[in-house]
């Protein structure tokens, strides 16, 4: 199993679950952020973090979002750095300063 960020993400990227991957596999494409199944060790921090409540195990990801799962596994990880800190992800234009503020300290 593996953990899989989904729709909620997109065009937000908080970052807060970069800040606690103990693996480090979160990347950032243009519209969302995605987790490396090959590197994910389903931990589930990332899930505890996300603000947007955007991250699922991968048998639970709800029915609407179920093409996320090969979305995060199809993203071309291949030469790309993790992202370790939100303050290196670049925020979307549905980033909310508020949702922003719900993320676990």
């Amino acid at each position: 199993m593996t953990y899989v960020i989904c729709e909620p993400c997109v065009k937000c990227k908080y970052g807060d679950c970069v800040e606690v991957c103990p693996v480090d596999c979160i990347y950032e494409g243009d519209d969302m952020l995605y987790i490396n199944p090959d590197e994910c060790i389903d931990c589930d921090a990332c899930v505890r973090a996300c603000p947007a409540e955007a991250i699922f195990i991968d048998d639970e990801v709800p029915e609407q979002w179920a093409a996320y799962i090969q979305i995060n596994a199809d993203f071309a990880y291949d030469g790309k750095s993790p992202v370790t800190s939100k303050d290196d992800v670049v925020k979307g234009e549905n980033w909310d300063a508020e949702t922003a503020a719900k993320a676990p300290q």
